[in-house]
């Protein structure tokens, strides 16, 4: 008899060849802010601490990336300043009168995370560093990120001018990953960059997420001392493109992992429920 009670249990937990399992607990990270959001619908499916102001470090180039992409042409020819080229920080090794396409510039950016070809992308499109950090800023208002300012296209410290939210963070890479050259970007794991010299530099994506988990295609890594450990982690399974944007967390890689695990399960609960 007792047999027969469990096999009866077991075959009401079962649909449609599945089991539905009990709802997950919110999975515990390190992260001092965090956002999981559903990317077209904006749900948030997790969240801790989503409106602190914090510092986005280098996640900063994801409004970077999009402003260049709606504001410039990607056929048109970036030169390196010597400002730009003398820029701190991760690199992409550019030198002062350099010239390469705004569509190489970004790859450039994005993959290696140079501050220096973020700078120059900002003073080609935008005429000026403040300039386009103003569009950067208007931008993610109109995006609906209404706790951001941004000083600058790559997000070396700039304590009272440059910060965000994790929620903010969220809200404009979901919009970017609406632009099919923002999402092809993010995704690239390598790319050569080519200068219109004939020099070329193969650069690798900083992002090893995307090796590491199944259906990852994006987004940005960040650091900076005041900062600390960022990412925004993107991946698509079964049509649903999650968001995840962690902020200041030394177990970045593995928590990323976690809230996606944890929303992908939300969604398949979901749909067995429905």
């Amino acid at each position: 008899m007792y047999s027969r009670i469990l096999s009866l249990l077991f075959m009401i937990m079962c649909i449609g060849g599945g089991i539905v399992s009990a709802a997950q607990p919110a999975p515990q990270i390190e992260a001092e802010a965090a956002v999981l959001m559903v990317s077209n619908t904006r749900e948030v499916l997790f969240d801790k601490k989503p409106y602190d102001i914090m510092y986005p470090a280098s996640t900063t180039k994801i409004m970077t990336l999009i402003t260049a992409l709606e504001k410039g042409d990607p056929n048109s020819i970036v030169t390196v300043s010597p400002k730009a080229a003398t820029c701190e920080g991760s690199s992409l090794e550019l030198k002062a009168g350099e010239r390469l396409t705004l569509h190489d510039a970004m790859y450039g950016m994005m993959l290696v995370s140079g501050n220096d070809s973020a700078e120059a992308i900002a003073e080609s499109v935008g005429g000026s560093i403040p300039s386009f950090a103003k569009m950067m800023t208007d931008k993610a208002e109109k995006i609906g990120a209404l706790q951001t300012h941004f000083s600058n296209p790559h997000g070396l410290p700039d304590p009272f001018n440059h910060f965000t939210t994790a929620y903010d963070l969220a809200l404009i890479t979901a919009y970017g990953m609406e632009n099919k050259e923002f999402a092809n970007i993010v995704s690239t794991r390598e790319y050569d960059v080519n200068f219109l010299n004939g020099k070329k530099t193969h650069v690798k994506n900083t992002n090893k997420f995307l090796k590491s988990y199944a259906g990852a295609n994006g987004v940005k890594t960040g650091y900076t001392d005041a900062a600390g450990d960022c990412l925004v982690a993107a991946a698509k399974r079964d049509g649903v493109q999650l968001i995840a944007v962690i902020l200041n967390d030394d177990e970045r890689w593995d928590d990323a992992a976690k809230l996606l695990d944890y929303g992908f399960a939300q969604i398949a609960q979901s749909k067995i429920k429905k």
